[in-house]
C-alpha cells in the first residue's frame, strides 16, 4: 500500500469537503516513468522527428533568413559607418594640412610685408637724413662764410683799433702823433 503524502492528504479530523465528481485515487501507480516505457519509444521518436524537422524548417526558412539579413544590414552599416569616418579622417586630415599650408603661406607673406615695410622705412629715413645732412651742411657752409666774413670785417676793425692804440700809446709816451705811413709799416710787420 501507498504511503499517504503529507502535503496532499489532510490530517486525521480536518474539516474537508468532498468535491462532487472527484472521486478518490487509491490505487498505486504501477511501471516506470512515462518517457522510459519502451511501448511508447517508436510514438516518441517520431513525435521528435516530426518536432525536429518542423523546427529545423522554421528555423532555416524564417527565424536564420532574418538574423542572416539582421547580420547584414549591420555589417553593411558598421562598413558604411568605418568609410564615411575614414572618409571624415582624410577630409579632416587634408583640412588641416591646408590650413597648415594657408598658415605658413600667411606668415611667409606677413614677413616679406613688414620686411618690405621695413626697407620702406629704412630708405625713407635714409632719405630725409641725407636731405637733412644736405640742409645743414649748406647751412653750415652758410654759417662758416658768414663767420669768416665777420672775421675778415672784425680783422679789418682789428687793425683799424691796433693802429689807433698804437697812435695814442707813442703820443702818451713822446708827445707827438706818429705819421700814418710809419703806423702802417709797424702794423704789417706784426701782421705777419
Amino acid at each position: 500500500m501507498a504511503q499517504p503524502n503529507s502535503l496532499t492528504t489532510p490530517p486525521p479530523g480536518a474539516d474537508t469537503q468532498i468535491v462532487p465528481g472527484h472521486t478518490e485515487h487509491t490505487e498505486a501507480h504501477t511501471g516506470a516513468f512515462p518517457p522510459f516505457e519502451t511501448s511508447g519509444f517508436l510514438a516518441q521518436i517520431v513525435w521528435l522527428a516530426l518536432a525536429f524537422g518542423l523546427l529545423y524548417y522554421l528555423m532555416d526558412k524564417v527565424a536564420l533568413p532574418r538574423l542572416r539579413g539582421i547580420l547584414h544590414n549591420r555589417a553593411e552599416r558598421l562598413r558604411a559607418d568605418l568609410d564615411q569616418a575614414q572618409a571624415m579622417k582624410s577630409q579632416a586630415d587634408a583640412a588641416g594640412v591646408a590650413y597648415e599650408t594657408s598658415l605658413r603661406d600667411a606668415q611667409n607673406k606677413a614677413r616679406d610685408i613688414a620686411q618690405a615695410t621695413r626697407n620702406d622705412l629704412n630708405a625713407e629715413a635714409e632719405a630725409k637724413r641725407k636731405a637733412l645732412e644736405a640742409e645743414l651742411n649748406t647751412k653750415l657752409a652758410a654759417s662758416e662764410a658768414t663767420i669768416r666774413a665777420r672775421t675778415e670785417v672784425a680783422m679789418g676793425n682789428v687793425r683799424t683799433i691796433a693802429g689807433e692804440t698804437a697812435s695814442a700809446i707813442v703820443e702818451r709816451l713822446t708827445g707827438q702823433v706818429p705819421d700814418q705811413a710809419s703806423l702802417n709799416r709797424a702794423l704789417d710787420a706784426t701782421a705777419h
